[in-house]
């Protein structure tokens, strides 16, 4: 078991899912909330998070594969809080990928770089800002179906 030492990030109600900040793709792969930019917030955060996922090792006493998912541009609701956007919290489907989108440039390195690790899926970006609006995304979204409300989708 990993444990990360992280902050919440700007707008996140969740205390820092695991969900919005890193992800395992494969055994030996794991993508990443990233930033570049040290005028944001959260830049000495996600450093710090991206300095522990390099001191983690695989079962084989190998480092992991990172591969950084940029944030988009920052989205704030009508008080002027800062939305929890980011492109960690994708959802794995059958063959596919559902990755958040925002009508951001990042959407675009984003979706190129989950489409490196995940070769053999289809990479399909799903418009989130109403989620967002929502303090969540697609993964936080399809973890929230009551028992029994899956099949009746599936039958759609």
């Amino acid at each position: 078991m990993f444990w990360l030492d992280q902050d919440s990030q700007s707008g996140d109600e969740a205390d820092s899912h695991i969900d919005t900040l890193a992800r395992f793709c494969s055994a030996n792969t794991i993508a990443y909330t990233s930033c570049k930019d040290s005028n944001d917030l959260q830049y000495t955060s996600l450093k710090y998070m991206e300095r522990q996922l390099q001191e983690l090792r695989t079962h084989a006493n190998e480092p992991y594969h990172l591969v950084p998912l940029p944030l988009p541009k920052p989205i704030f609701d009508e008080d002027g809080q800062q939305l929890p956007a980011n492109y960690a919290n994708f959802l794995m489907i059958n063959h596919a990928v559902l990755v958040p989108s925002y009508g951001d440039a990042m959407d675009s390195v984003a979706l190129a770089n989950l489409a490196e690790c995940f070769p053999q899926h289809e990479i399909i970006p799903i418009p989130c800002l109403p989620l967002v609006q929502q303090y969540g995304s697609l993964h936080c979204m399809a973890m929230q179906f009551p028992e029994g409300e899956l099949n009746s989708l599936t039958e759609l």
